[in-house]
């Protein structure tokens, strides 16, 4: 069986990263296609042609018709005249019509939106945090869909568009000038001056389109940020504002659009009124060779039937390359957006990291977003396999940044990270996330089943694995009550974007239970049971010191309780460990860590310094 859909392989990926000008980021987005663009292209052409020959076949009928008369019209001996001209007009045309259409909507639409589209996911999602951090979520992902749907609407009309009117131009010049060479003189002239209006003309409709694309992506960023965070928006009465905002934003799109739209309409108007120029200069000036005879009545009619088909395309064309230009500013947009690499790549060859025993060091390690101060600054810091260690310090301590580097979310600006020997730079990011488990005080949902949330931690792990990890972060119970409005229940009920659905506490449970499930000899608790009430937090602390049985814990904590019985723990003010030691030994010292203690209330810590990075 024949399956033409699969000329293009949609998921064929590339390791190359888009370039950052138009025709090279095309070639980029469409590699692996253009046998398929070509085969699309010779059909459009084809198809373009029998336009022409449409004219000449219809002007021979006329002609035939006039010089035999009825009777000797329909003779034997003009049968092959009109049997061809039937077969021509019930079977070459709409068959190579058909073909152009049919591969335009199964081998190019389809295919090319997909390659388009995972290419630049494929490409984004390998940014590094700090791009997803200085950009809107919603219009990330609205420039991904604007530079694919783009890119595909460029290659359909130039398919559909130029290649077929270019083939229709050049049948109908030759067909022309089979009448008469003035005749051929003409249509150039009119061809030079329609190009010359589409010259003057496009720079505009490119830079408007490309402006409008911008302004509509950020009303839709300002959308998505404000739906996102509808609750924030609700508790502080602040609708009114939001509503200005999405305001503002949508005036910006509205002004784009109308000097988008102002530009457009006189384009069309321009294009339509030198089309409807074109059948008076072809059928008069057929007219004037047929009264000097030179030219035969088919030939008028052949004449004013291109003529007629040229000034039809002209609206047709026009509006279409008004189309095309318009996307490629959208391209462009989005190439600025997209194409911009800010990357945290793998070092070349680097392998992956091989995790025995759990060990980590921070040697000398320095990091400050960039800046002249806050993060952390000359960290030295040895845990040993297996050992819980437990960090505290105020707000903008930087004690985050010290969890954002073991990850390597971020490159340390001086010093290094080992986990058993292993610089964590050297090795691959995969590789290295994949053998720790992170809970953190913002648990990140999918909007998705509470089944795939937690198997998020383990994809392949089995429903007696799943049911125990979710046990074990007291979970379970409170999942088996769950319904969504499709009808779904317990497991395979969805949690809403984010896990609205939950509280607090039961997404940082679902959260647990999936590092739980993930089994990874280092795990990283970022306040992690701070949602929780005191009842069900002494719960999850007793099932995670299960958890915790031979793995290399890093527990950041304001709640001091939470870390008392840790090994050690880590005292960090201003980006440097300023005490370090066991519960006891720390209160014995009557320093910082003593200070903290004596102040807790409820054994929280509660100091909001900040040291203006917006980093812990």
């Amino acid at each position: 069986m024949i399956h033409p859909e699969k000329m293009i392989d949609p998921f064929l990926a590339t390791q190359k990263a888009p370039p950052q000008s138009l025709l090279k980021f095309l070639r980029w987005a469409l590699q692996g296609s253009g046998h398929a663009i070509l085969l699309a292209t010779v059909f459009s052409v084809i198809a373009g042609g029998i336009e022409a020959a449409t004219a000449w076949i219809l002007g021979r009928v006329i002609d035939s018709a006039q010089t035999k008369g009825p009777e000797a019209f329909f003779s034997l001996t003009n049968l092959p005249l009109v049997i061809s001209a039937v077969a021509f007009f019930l079977l070459a045309r709409p068959l190579f019509n058909g073909l152009a259409s049919g591969i335009n909507a199964i081998i190019i639409q389809p295919n090319i939106f997909a390659l388009v589209m995972q290419r630049l996911n494929r490409w984004t999602m390998g940014q590094s945090i700090t791009y997803f951090d200085n950009d809107f979520a919603g219009r990330i992902a609205q420039k991904q869909l604007q530079t694919a749907r783009a890119s595909t609407e460029v290659v359909v009309e130039m398919i559909n568009v130029v290649a077929f009117a270019l083939a229709s131009v050049v049948g109908a010049a030759a067909l022309v000038m089979g009448i008469n060479g003035w005749l051929g003189v003409i249509l150039v002239l009119w061809m030079i001056g329609y190009c010359l209006l589409i010259r003057l003309f496009i720079p505009k409709v490119r830079g408007r389109a490309g402006r409008r694309a911008a302004a509509r992506a950020m009303v839709t960023g300002q959308i998505v940020d404000t739906v996102t965070n509808v609750k924030t928006v609700k508790l502080f009465a602040h609708a009114d504002h939001e509503e200005r905002a999405s305001m503002d934003a949508l005036s910006g799109y509205r002004t784009a659009a109308l000097e988008f739209g102002y530009v457009s309409a006189w384009f069309r108007f321009c294009l339509l009124l030198i089309g409807g120029l074109l059948p008076i200069l072809l059928v008069g000036g057929a007219l004037i060779f047929w009264a000097q005879g030179t030219a035969s009545v088919g030939d008028i009619v052949a004449a004013g039937a291109v003529s007629v088909r040229l000034a039809q395309m002209t609206g047709w064309v026009s509006f279409s390359l008004m189309g095309i230009y318009a996307n490629i500013g959208e391209v462009e947009d989005g190439i600025r957006t997209l194409a911009t690499p800010m990357r945290l790549l793998d070092e070349p060859g680097a392998g992956a990291l091989s995790v025995p025993n759990g060990a980590i060091r921070f040697e000398g390690v320095s990091f400050a977003y960039g800046q002249k101060k806050g993060g952390i600054r000359g960290v030295d810091l040895e845990i040993a396999p297996g050992e819980k260690i437990g960090i505290v310090g105020a707000s903008g301590a930087g004690k985050s940044t010290l969890v954002s580097l073991l990850l390597r979310l971020y490159d340390t600006e001086g010093g290094r990270v080992l986990i058993d020997g292993q610089d964590v730079a050297k090795v691959t990011q995969d590789s290295l996330r994949r053998q720790i488990a992170l809970v953190t005080q913002d648990t990140a949902m999918f909007n998705r089943s509470a089944r795939e949330n937690i198997l998020y931690g383990r994809p392949d792990a089995s429903d007696a694995d799943l049911f125990a990890a979710a046990r074990q972060a007291e979970a379970d119970h409170f999942i088996r009550d769950l319904t969504d409005l499709q009808g779904n229940a317990g497991y395979d009920a969805r949690l809403g974007e984010r896990g609205v659905k939950l509280s607090g506490g039961q997404r940082q449970r679902i959260a647990l239970a999936r590092a739980i499930l993930k089994d990874a000899p280092i795990l990283v608790l970022d306040e992690a049971t701070s949602a929780l009430d005191s009842e069900v937090e002494a719960q999850i602390q007793l099932a995670l010191e299960r958890v915790m049985q031979g793995k290399t814990v890093l527990a950041i904590a304001h709640r001091l309780s939470t870390i008392a019985h840790m090994d050690r723990i880590a005292v960090l003010e201003a980006g440097q460990i300023v005490e370090l030691g066991s519960h006891d030994e720390l209160l014995a010292r009557d320093g910082v860590y003593a200070r903290y203690w004596a102040r807790q209330s409820g054994g929280f810590l509660n100091l909001d310094q900040d040291d203006g990075t917006g980093a812990e």
